[in-house]
């Protein structure tokens, strides 16, 4: 039996100016272990106090970080991809004990971390500009790109480390000071990560971390020296995010909710769309947002896929635990709450004539009955005008539609108001052709159950997935931290 015991009773403090610093608020939250239940720490819901402190130390160095040469500025990134390398299993079991991932699950999210650290490594290229002599006779131009100041992101539970990678390496990189505001539900991450950070001898200032809830969030999205926010969460928070950020002048990145389709033709290798499928939609306790929630069969296949991936729910169901345990599959959900909330989905979705194929409610894991635990569910026969199929779950819950076309599936998945990601398994590049060509979601996979996009292209999302022009990772992430200048030029 896994034990944190060695992991003590942590506070999470701010980190301000290059300095740990305590709140100034006393409201704090305990940090529960999610398999366990046990108190693993505290975090402080910051105030605009530190908020305000945050920003005034990032402006204090902004100007100095500005004019840091790019090549000088991605020697920092260097030191820290190796810290990283290094840490990468500490980093590890921090995760599954804040969030309740397995250790698998924990280390290729931390794989994905790096793999921005790396990319943002060749900023010298990525954040060239262009010139053209003699736009007319004797005259110059040229587009340069700079920094657009200072930044900030809030970031959710679910990977609390690859996500603040999907900011803070490029923004630092393009010149500009950085504030990152990680979920209260898994603040300890962000420590460890953060204090890796402090070895690489940044300029006092360029990187802050401010723990908190929504106070700590408004004040963020109030500041007038704040030029850029980047956020992942729910929908309605996105939302939220988006129009009172835009609403003081400030560029907005918001990635929201997600409800992600896959499509199984009858010609599809049934071995591989089943295990893809119950990865995608299991792993992480299905608590990410590329998981697959409506898997939709065409023709004949539809009993066949239904009973296989039944068989798979049943297998990881049988090794659900904490995830720090040899041969754990699945870990829980992140909060009682959540658990709740989640079961009532499944009991709406039975209630509204759909059959519960594999039930996950009351699931109990011996040595962790306190643990969150939802087992993995299939539900079979559900409506796609239901509530299942437009709510997102956020839990181990697949939902299956049949449809009798190509076309019909691809109606189903354009209907839905989310617009994350979508899959399809085929070997038929005619209707691979289609599906990329038709389906309306940002992200698209052909025979890949998580269409996750390296760190190279962007993390897209459309409709209300996604709220803004420029995404995170890639060139987008060049484009949202700068800022272009055009400089024309006429010398006698």
């Amino acid at each position: 039996m896994a034990t944190t015991a060695a992991f003590h009773v942590a506070n999470a403090l701010n980190y301000i100016g290059g300095e740990w610093r305590k709140s100034d608020s006393r409201d704090a939250l305990d940090v529960m272990n999610p398999a366990t239940a046990e108190i693993i720490g505290r975090v402080p819901m910051s105030s605009t106090t530190d908020v305000n402190a945050a920003v005034e130390a990032a402006g204090r160095v902004a100007s100095q970080w500005r004019r840091t040469p790019p090549g000088e500025r991605v020697q920092y990134l260097f030191k820290l991809k190796q810290l990283l390398e290094d840490s990468l299993d500490e980093l590890a079991r921090t995760i599954v004990m804040e969030n309740g991932k397995t250790l698998t699950e924990a280390r290729g999210e931390l794989r994905r971390a790096i793999e921005n650290v790396e990319v943002a490594c060749g900023i010298p290229m990525l954040m060239q500009g262009y010139n053209l002599e003699d736009i007319v006779a004797g005259i110059d131009e040229s587009m340069v790109r700079q920094p657009v100041g200072i930044v900030a992101a809030i970031t959710p539970f679910n990977f609390p480390a690859m996500i603040p990678f999907w900011y803070l390496p490029y923004a630092i990189a393009c010149g500009n000071c950085f504030l990152l505001k990680p979920s209260e539900k898994v603040p300890l991450t962000m420590q460890r990560a953060f204090r890796l950070l402090e070895l690489i001898d940044l300029p006092k200032g360029v990187v802050g971390l401010i723990n908190g809830g929504r106070e700590a969030v408004d004040a963020i999205l109030d500041h007038p020296k704040i030029c850029a926010i980047s956020f992942v969460g729910s929908t309605p928070v996105a939302k939220y995010i988006y129009s009172r950020a835009a609403a003081n002048g400030k560029r907005v990145q918001c990635q929201g909710g997600a409800k992600n389709h896959a499509i199984i033709l009858p010609d599809a290798d049934f071995d591989t769309a089943t295990s893809f499928v119950g990865e995608s939609a299991f792993a992480c306790a299905g608590q990410r947002c590329l998981a697959v929630s409506v898997a939709v069969t065409i023709g004949d296949g539809q009993k066949k896929f239904r009973d296989a991936i039944a068989d798979v729910a049943g297998a990881i169901t049988a090794k659900m635990g904490y995830g720090l345990d040899e041969g754990v599959r699945m870990g829980p959900v992140i909060t009682p709450d959540s658990r709740a909330r989640i079961e009532g989905l499944i009991a709406k979705g039975a209630s509204h004539g759909a059959t519960i194929v594999r039930d996950g409610r009351r699931a109990r894991v011996s040595r962790y009955e306190s643990g969150n635990f939802i087992g993995p569910t299939v539900i079979d026969g559900v409506s796609p005008s239901s509530e299942l199929s437009s709510t997102e779950v956020f839990g181990p819950v697949l939902s299956l539609v049949h449809a009798t076309t190509l076309d019909t599936a691809i109606a189903i998945i354009n209907q839905s108001p989310y617009g994350n990601a979508a899959s399809l398994f085929t070997t038929n590049g005619a209707s691979a052709r289609r599906f990329k060509y038709d389906a309306s979601a940002g992200n698209i996979g052909i025979n890949v159950g998580v269409a996750a996009p390296i760190a190279h292209f962007p993390f897209s999302g459309w409709r209300s997935s996604f709220f803004g022009d420029l995404h995170a990772q890639g060139r987008d992430a060049i484009e949202f931290y700068t800022e272009k200048k055009v400089v024309i030029e006429r010398w006698a």
